[in-house]
């Protein structure tokens, strides 16, 4: 599925002469020779790659990093929501004092 899919060569004649003749009686090799090499190689079928072995071991390990890892995203998500939720009461703190403020100016 992953291997590359070369197409097969180019089965088109090549002409064996040039289509505009030339003007003097000189003949010049072609400037590309390309198409004059031999095709590429077929592709070699991959090796088989082995499959991953999990050892008792290594599940364990596998598991504890898991969980490790569980543990650290879950602590960073909840002080962000704890930090949110101070900055938003802290604003409401300062909104219910700027709002009584401004509603009394001369009782103080």
């Amino acid at each position: 599925m992953f291997t590359p899919k070369i197409p097969p060569p180019d089965t088109a004649p090549t002409p064996a002469t040039s289509l505009v003749p030339p003007l003097t009686g000189l003949v010049h090799p072609p400037a590309c020779t390309c198409h004059t090499t031999a095709p590429a190689p077929a592709p070699v079928a991959p090796l088989a790659r082995p499959a991953v072995q999990l050892t008792p071991g290594s599940l364990v390990v596998a598991a504890a990093g898991g969980t490790a890892m569980v543990l650290v995203i879950g602590s960073v998500l909840v002080s962000m929501l704890l930090a949110t939720a101070i900055t938003a009461a802290s604003v409401a703190i300062c909104a219910v004092v700027l709002r009584s403020l401004l509603n009394r100016p001369n009782n103080r």
